[in-house]
């Protein structure tokens, strides 16, 4: 007999959708007075990128006060910006970074009264962060929108503590990388996959995805987690918390990277991974009904919220997933359990 595991199910409906017809990708998402925030980000009209299209970049910053209701405009943000890094936190959310076309950004501030915090040390967009208590992580990302190497970076800011700065901590073991997952739990920062960046023969960026795991203690430092069934580049960060599962939505394991057409491109992986931070061990959680990368992830109103996002390389969706981690259930072994060193 199979032994069993604990999965979480998730069950997925729609909330009202983002009110532009083609959605963003890299917007800025989380909690700000109870209601649900999307900001900024990126989508192409007209021409696809692959046709010779520009991506635009946005400041809109939308606001949803109920699961029910409709969306608003709340404001602007101070520049058109995205890919950066949201953080939610119970005085309401701070940007972090992100960038546009031209230039990435060093900018930290609260969205409710543009309060500003501590710079990052460096511009930077196409990182991952996350919340552990009150001190905010920021791994890896880009310095500039051309660069050709990640930044092999760690930092933190302790928003209890008058005065602070970032912190220069050790960078992960592993390759630099953008678009990597974070998650905060057990008392650690978590970081999943993403892709580390080179120079291809036309000077321009190359990336390589990659299926590692860490894990970061104040007190142990890095520690290499069992390595991913699949690659998850650009899942939705941070990423969800049930239980003593981490919930890797999604994201881009590569597979299609080279798809042609690309006008036919089948989109992301939809699977959902959980590794389970009790036994060291990953395991299936089921399948999504979307595959969205370079988003949010969002705790709202007790449900896990997936804001829009890119649907296949240049095309993103103004949909709005929401789902309830509920109960852990005893199901059948998928046999797609992993662990070990």
């Amino acid at each position: 007999m199979k032994s069993l595991l604990l999965l979480s199910l998730l069950v997925w409906s729609q909330l009202p959708p983002v009110p532009d017809e083609r959605g963003f990708a890299g917007s800025f998402a989380g909690v700000s007075q109870g209601a649900l925030i999307v900001a900024g980000g990126t989508h192409f009209i007209g021409k696809m990128p692959w046709e010779g299209g520009s991506k635009l970049w946005y400041d809109t910053i939308y606001a949803l006060d109920k699961p029910d209701g409709n969306w608003r405009v709340l404001g602007r943000l101070p520049k058109a910006n995205g890919y950066g890094v949201s953080i939610t936190t119970p005085e309401g959310l701070i940007i972090v970074g992100g960038g546009n076309a031209t230039e990435h950004f060093r900018d930290v501030f609260r969205l409710e009264n543009g309060a500003t915090l501590p710079p990052l040390p460096k511009p930077c967009a196409f990182m991952s962060g996350c919340l552990l208590g009150d001190v905010i992580h920021i791994a890896g990302g880009i310095e500039a929108p051309a660069a050709t190497s990640a930044l092999n970076t760690f930092w933190s800011l302790d928003l209890k503590k008058s005065g602070a700065r970032w912190q220069e901590l050790p960078p992960c073991p592993g390759k630099p990388r953008i678009l990597g997952c974070m998650a905060a739990a057990n008392n650690a920062v978590h970081l999943f996959s993403g892709a580390a960046l080179s120079a291809g023969p036309d000077g321009k960026p190359v990336r390589e995805w990659l299926d590692d795991a860490w894990r970061y203690t104040k007190a142990g430092g890095w520690e290499k987690l069992p390595a991913m069934p699949r690659k998850a580049v650009a899942a939705p960060s941070p990423a969800p918390v049930a239980g003593s599962k981490i919930l890797i939505i999604g994201g881009d394991d590569g597979a299609n990277a080279d798809f042609e057409p690309k006008s036919k491109h089948p989109g992301f992986p939809r699977d959902v991974l959980a590794f389970d931070f009790e036994s060291q061990s990953w395991e299936n959680a089921g399948e999504a009904p979307f595959s969205l990368v370079t988003t949010t992830a969002v705790t709202w109103n007790g449900r896990i919220i997936i804001p829009g996002g890119e649907a296949r390389p240049g095309v993103r969706s103004p949909r709005v997933w929401s789902a309830d981690a509920g109960a852990l259930r005893t199901l059948p072994d998928t046999g797609m359990k992993k662990g070990g060193q």
